[in-house]
Formats: structure tokens, sequence, C-alpha cells
């Protein structure tokens, strides 16, 4: 059923205004609208009604990021249309009705329901579609493309009955859907009929440095053959392929990643004019045969005769399309097909004249197999950068790219040799021209990057780094950098900084930190609010391995701590406390229910289920504190440590014990996480869950570190929050056993907790670092810096110095002597906090906290 987002359509007033009706919506399509919004052709203005008819049964997502959907992604996550877009601009979205026919003499769109549009201006937008080799068998139960979500859902359903996949195309995306089969935990095959991988984008020694490595992860490819015949068994299934050498596969699934091919069969039917090979015929304006038409993105046959698959020329002619339907002149003569990406985990771009073609060009090439790096440089015979090929290393594509064409100011072999070998020579951005493209996807010169300050700017005003990524790290060297990267004031040192000077030193108080490592002018000081709950938390975090006491509160530690650390519980708005018990995984008996309850009702608290499987009692004054604290803690409760920057909870769902379609004890999972990660104190809080199966009841994927089990074990997700920024969690390893999962969370977290800034969350960390999560997996997962073995030892101390803040409270007493409301009068409770009934309990009495109303007095006979 299609649905439109605008309840407008077909009125007298958007016929008042000219039609455009675009054709598509993709991310070309998208970024046609988007480019309308920008010249102000659209409903909300007043100047133009536009219709989209989209074919999928959702709106623009970022295809290119389509293979994220298997590392934890959802469909929502891919989405391009930002919340709003469509109304806002008055856009009339119609997803699920793509157009069947056109009729170019009525002006005519004729869409799948029947409805029929007038245009006067068509935009066709369809993209292109998966080319199938027409092999004896393709039809078969268990065959699929690799194009939309909605392909990658058939392929993850089918998946979970097979053992074996085969992926039929070596290049770009045929690589990505062998990483999806390989991630679903099938043993996965790759067919290429050329003698290499990514024959378009790489040459022969790249080709070789990337198979090599591929086949190290486990993948097994066939290169310079082709696929024969799909056979099937006698219920219609796959069962193995045909190879042209002769050979044979035994596979239970087949994935067909052999190319795209224009899908231009609405002009052809119309009479649009069409290129020998496909694709629709347009001038430099995006024009077609029909001047009220325009064709963009990969179903257009460009001016210099060159069908063009990759989305940053789609970006191009969408812009030049807008422009001159806006009736300005622009006109899209060419684009650039240089490729970042990362495959698999390797890294492989290539860009220019990568193949060498130019007459006397020259090569400078580095090749070394045991690291599965391979670059090179294509010179022209003046010095010229011809070209390149990064495979296992492409830092330095940023940089080289945008000087493609012009004469490298050093001598090419040392941006290929390695360090200790000759190079590298890094060449910062500084040294590019402002014209230099920095972003392709969407054509951002270096200069008006440089107009902006900070990386959210760039993205919002330029749209620079919202693509493909690949140019993010470049913008980030071109942005002003901070001279001075010290924590506050009193430290010249960043967080992360003062962590490893606290624990190699083994420096145990504040005073001691800032007199021997604070700014000359802050020594002997009492430091600021900034660095002192900071270097309280590093301190705390490291207390059982620098020798230092592990209670927040004792002696010059207290001084330093938040508001709600220095009473071990959470300051509520009318100056009362509340607590949260932990409450291990969620799970509870209902004699620790009866407790809970018979405390709320004898200190007339409010009670809330809060969102992380915990229940808040609200209402405490500071000097009930230790008294609650004591009956929960006899009933066996302990701090939930809701006030602290530490791990808060660990959710689950009721797993494989009690569902029906758990396939792990989420429950016992959560409880053993929950009770090994109590009371660690982070650079921000921590938050935590573990689903019993990919249903995913847990929202283990919007937390900091979150588990999802599998047939095979766990798979663990990291970086995810919810809150007013969501994002959700990458997969950083899977079908983990027990013990594996357990090692790689302690790592996860100490790394964490050791290089982090000042409340900066896992999520936030995750996308600073750099290198980002394939770094971080790089050092948790494989060990790359040599620091696993001491980022578990980390976690082993503070696993066994771990005591309970309010049991050390309760027992003594000269540490509740701080829980009182006046020094002076230790025994009179605060008359500020009062409380009305509400809903049969209580809330803050709000009319005490307003305060008395005051009365206005005027001066007789002057108006008020």
């Amino acid at each position: 059923m299609p649905v439109s987002t605008s309840p407008t359509a077909h009125t007298s007033t958007a016929a008042a205004v000219p039609t455009i009706v675009v054709v598509g919506h993709g991310m070309v399509g998208q970024r046609f609208l988007e480019a309308l919004a920008d010249r102000g052709l659209t409903a909300a203005a007043g100047t133009a009604r536009v219709v989209v008819l989209c074919e999928e049964p959702r709106a623009a997502y970022d295809r290119v990021q389509l293979t994220s959907y298997f590392s934890g992604k959802t469909p929502e996550d891919l989405s391009l249309v930002e919340q709003g877009f469509m109304e806002r601009h008055g856009f009339e979205l119609r997803v699920g009705d793509p157009a069947e026919s056109l009729d170019r003499e009525a002006r005519t769109v004729t869409a799948r329901s029947g409805e029929t549009f007038t245009y006067d201006t068509l935009v066709l937008a369809t993209g292109s579609y998966p080319f199938v080799p027409p092999v004896p068998g393709k039809d078969s139960e268990g065959c699929f493309v690799y194009r939309t979500i909605e392909d990658l859902l058939a392929i993850e359903e089918y998946a979970k009955t097979a053992t074996t996949g085969a992926v039929v195309g070596g290049g770009l995306l045929g690589l990505e859907a062998a990483g999806a089969l390989k991630g679903l935990g099938l043993e996965t095959h790759v067919v290429e009929f050329a003698p290499r991988l990514m024959p378009v984008q790489v040459d022969e020694g790249g080709g070789a440095a990337l198979l090599r490595t591929i086949e190290n992860m486990g993948l097994t490819v066939h290169t310079g053959v082709g696929t024969q015949e799909v056979t099937a068994g006698e219920d219609g299934s796959v069962n193995g392929m045909s190879l042209s050498d002769g050979s044979s596969l035994a596979t239970d699934l087949v994935v067909f990643s052999a190319g795209v091919r224009p899908r231009d069969q609405l002009a052809r039917d119309c009479g649009l004019a069409v290129g020998q090979r496909g694709g629709i015929i347009v001038d430099e304006e995006c024009r077609t045969s029909d001047p009220a038409v325009f064709a963009i993105g990969e179903c257009a046959l460009a001016s210099d005769g060159r069908v063009y698959g990759l989305v940053a020329p789609g970006y191009e002619m969408a812009q030049t399309a807008a422009e001159v339907i806006a009736g300005k002149e622009a006109a899209f003569t060419g684009a650039d097909l240089s490729t970042k990406l990362k495959l698999l985990g390797v890294d492989v771009a290539s860009f220019g004249d990568a193949h060498g073609a130019s007459e006397g060009c020259l090569d400078v090439v580095y090749a070394d197999s045991r690291s599965g790096v391979y670059k090179k440089l294509v010179i022209g015979q003046d010095g010229t950068l011809l070209g390149g090929v990064l495979v296992g290393d492409a830092d330095q594509y940023g940089t080289l790219r945008p000087m493609t064409g012009t004469v490298l100011p050093v001598a090419p072999e040392q941006l290929v040799l390695p360090a200790g070998a000759g190079g590298p020579v890094t060449l910062g951005p500084s040294s590019l021209p402002d014209e230099a493209v920095i972003c392709s996807c969407h054509n951002v010169t270096k200069g008006a990057i440089c107009e902006h300050t900070t990386l959210p700017e760039v993205k919002k005003c330029t749209k620079a780094g919202t693509g493909c990524g690949s140019c993010v790290k470049v913008i980030g060297q071109l942005l002003p950098q901070s001279q001075d990267k010290g924590l506050c004031g009193c430290f010249s040192y960043t967080r992360s900084e003062l962590y490893e000077i606290v624990r190699t030193l083994e420096i145990t108080s504040y005073a001691e930190l800032l007199d021997s490592h604070g700014r000359e002018q802050a020594r002997g000081g009492d430091g600021c609010e900034i660095c002192k709950p900071t270097v309280g938390s590093v301190i705390a975090s490291l207390a059982p391995t620098v020798g230092a006491s592990g209670y927040v509160l004792d002696g010059e530690q207290a001084a330093l701590q938040d508001t709600n650390d220095h009473f071990l519980a959470n300051l509520q708005r009318n100056g009362s406390y509340s607590i949260v018990p932990r409450i291990p995984g969620g799970e509870i008996t209902p004699e620790k229910l009866i407790v809970i309850g018979e405390v709320a009702r004898d200190f007339g608290l409010y009670t809330k289920i809060t969102g992380g499987q915990r229940i808040d009692l609200f209402g405490a004054r500071v000097d009930q504190l230790p008294l609650i604290w004591t009956r929960l803690v006899d009933a066996g409760f302990e701090s939930g440590h809701a006030y602290g920057k530490s791990l808060r909870t660990v959710k689950s769902c009721v797993g494989q014990t009690w569902c029906r379609y758990g396939v792990q004890d989420s429950v016992k999972m959560a409880i053993d996480l929950e009770l090994r990660y109590r009371g660690l104190r982070s650079p921000h809080k921590l938050k935590s869950a573990v689903s019993g199966c990919a249903r995913e009841c847990a929202e283990a994927r919007g937390k900091d570190f979150g588990i999802i089990a599998t047939a095979g074990g766990w798979n663990l997700y990291v970086g995810g929050n919810g809150g007013a920024t969501p994002r959700h969690a990458d997969l950083l390893a899977q079908d983990l056993s027990d013990a594996e999962l357990v090692r790689l969370i302690d790592r996860f977290l100490m790394f964490y907790i050791r290089t982090a800034d000042r409340l900066e969350r896992t999520s936030t960390w995750l996308d600073r670092i750099e290198g980002g999560l394939e770094h971080v997996r790089d050092v948790v997962v494989h060990d790359s810096l040599g620091l696993c073995d001491e980022l578990e030892r980390l976690m082993a101390d503070h696993v066994r110095g771990y005591r309970d803040e309010w049991a050390e409270t309760i027992n003594d007493p000269e540490r509740l002597r701080r829980f009182v409301t006046f020094v002076n009068a230790p025994d009179a409770p605060d008359p500020s906090v009062k409380f009305v009934p509400e809903r049969d309990q209580v809330k803050p009495d709000l009319d005490i906290l307003a305060g008395p109303v005051l009365a206005i007095r005027t001066l007789e006979g002057t108006a008020s």
C-alpha cells in the first residue's frame, strides 16, 4: 500500500505552481531534493510542487554503508532523510509506489497505485539494478542479490539454515557481501571471473595483496573462473555451483554481485534516447533528449559517455539538475572516480590513473606481502602525480588524492616507503591549495572547509564528511587546532595523560599530583571544579593498583567529589535524595521486593521503576540516608552507584531459561557482568545489557557495551548510548565463549578508562579516538599495542578490591558524621524538604520551592 507524507496531493493549490516529479528516491534522489530545498524550490516556499515516487518500502538510506547492517546498524540508522525534512519543505514522498509508465506528450507519470501525476519537469533518478549472469539455476531458492535492505533481510533469514555461502563477483559489493556471509557464520567462497579481485579499482599487485589478506581471514577465493551453473536439490533449493574450470562448489546460498546495469526501461518505453550499452543519454545540464526530462545518477549516460556507478558523481549530477531547474547555469562534464573503502577490515583506495594508462608514465611501488601492504603511485615524466593504488595502508589517501595533477613537493618513493626505510614523509593537508577537493562525495574544497571551525559545523554547512567518511581525518587536520590540550587551568596534561602519571608514579592524592605535575601557577593551590572530580575519578579507578583508599569519601578524596558522590545518593530538585539499590540483571526475589516496599513505606519515599530494571526511592533527607542503607544492606542489597560516573546497570531479558526464542542464559551473564564491574569508576557513566537472542529485547545495542546471544556464543557491541544523541553500538567481536567475552570487556573498559577525555561517553570516545573502532579492535582483540595483559591486571585489581560504599559507611561512626543537614544542629531536619500527596505517593512541595508570592506596590497616582 503506497504511503504519502503529504495530505495535500492533487489539490488546486498544488497545481498553481510548477510541478516537479522525481522518479526514484535513493541516495541521489534525496540529494536532489536537498538541492531543491537549498534553492527554495519547494511547496513550503510556494515555488514548486514536488512529488517523489519511491519503489522501496522506505525512504532513501545510505546504500554505501549497507553492510553495516550486519554490524549492528538498523535500517533507521541508515536513513538519509532527516526527521521532518519532507514535511518541512512540503515534499510529497510516496514510498512503495514506483512509476510504471511515462507519457511525454501528455507530461504525465502513472504510478503502480494507478494514480497519475502531471509534471512540468520530470527527473529520473531510478538508479541501477544488479546484473545476474544468465546461468542455469540462477532463480533457485537460496539465490539472492545484494542491493537493498530487503535483500539483506532475506539473506540474513535464509542464512540461519545454511552452512556455506558463495558470492559471484569479487568487486567492491561482492567483497562486502562475502564479509556479511562470513559474519553470519557461513563458510564463504568468492568467485571472480577476472584474474584478480576488484579489477576496476586495483591493479595486479594490489589485487594480489588484497587476495592474501582476505584468504588469511578464512575466505576461499576463486579468480579467473566463471559460474557455469547453479545446481539445486529436489526441493528446488541451492546445493552447489559448477565453475568454468570444471570444478564445483557445495554451497547452500548464492549471492550474485556481478555488477550493475542502468535502470533505463522507463526511458526506453517512452522513447527517450538511451546508450547502446544502456543508460539514459543526457547533456551537460543532465537533460535527456526531451528538454522537460532530466536523468541523474546511475541511470544516466553522462555527456562524457560514461555511466557513473559511484555516489559522488550522482550527487554532482543532482546539484547540476537542481541548479538548471532553478534557472541558473551549471554543467556536469565528468567526475573523479577515486575510491577509498574498508573491505573485510582491509583499507583499499585508488585514485586518478590507478592503472597507469597515461603515455610515458612511471610506477613507484612498495609491496610487503607479509603485512598485506601494497602502495603504487603513478607519476608523469615531469613528476606530476597521476594516480595511485593503496592496499592495506591508505592513511595518505586523503592528502594524495587532492594532489593528483600536481608535481609532488617530495620524491614519490618517500611517500610509499615505511618508517625506517627512507619514509614515509607526511604531507599535511596544509600543503594543499584552497581549490583542492577534500570531500569528493559532495565536491567540497579545502577553502570551503577552512571557512569553519568545528567538524559538526563543516558537516552541517557543507555536507563534507557525511558521505563515505574517508575525508573526515583530513577535515580534522584542516580545522583550527587548540595549542593548549590541557585539562584545565591547573593542569597542562590531558585526562588520559594524568591517568598514566597516576598509574606509573602510584600517586594517591590530588594535592601530590597538583604540586608535582600541575601548572606552575596552580601548584600549592586548591585546584578547580574541572580537575578535582576528574582526578578523584582517576585515583578511584586506580585505587587498588596504586594503593589508594577505595572509599571515595576518605580524607582528601571527599573534597574532590561531585554533589552526588559526596553523599552516595542522587540530589533531587527539592534538596532531598534518591536511593537506587543494585538489582543485578534485573533479577529480584519476592522477599527483597517486600523489603524495598517496607523501606519506602516507613520513610515515606516515592517509588519508581527505572529503565535500567531497578527501583528508585525518592525523597530521603540527608540524615535518613544511613538509616535507609542499613535496612537495605541487612536485606542483602548494596549501592547501585546511580550517583557515580561508574557502571549503572546490566539489563537483561529472561533468556533461554524462560523464553522460547532464547539461545543463551542472558540473566546469568548479566548478573555476572554487573557484579564484576560494579563500582568501576570511569570518565562517564556506563550502561550495559544482555539479550538472549537476536530479537534484542534488552536493547543491548543502545548501551556502552552490549551483548547479544548467538547460537555460537555471544556477540559484543560497543559504543552505544541513548539520550539526546542516540547511537547504536558497533560490533567488536562475535561468537565469543563466556571467558572470551569477559576478557574482551575487561580490556575494552580499561582501555576506555585509560584513554577517554573527561566526561566522555564511550560513543563519543569511539568516534574521536584516532582509528575509531578498527583501532580499538586492534588494541583489545588483537593486542596490537601489547597492552592486553596490563589491562586485564588492572581489571583484576578492581574486582579484587571492590567494597560496597553503603556498607563501608554505615559500619564506620566517623564516616556517618557527614550525613547531617546542619553541622551545628545534626538532629534537625531540613525544613525546606516538604512533600504533598499525589497518586497515592508523594511529590516535592513546589510551592515551597517557588517561595512566597510578593505583592507589587506602586506609587499612588502612577500607572502600574
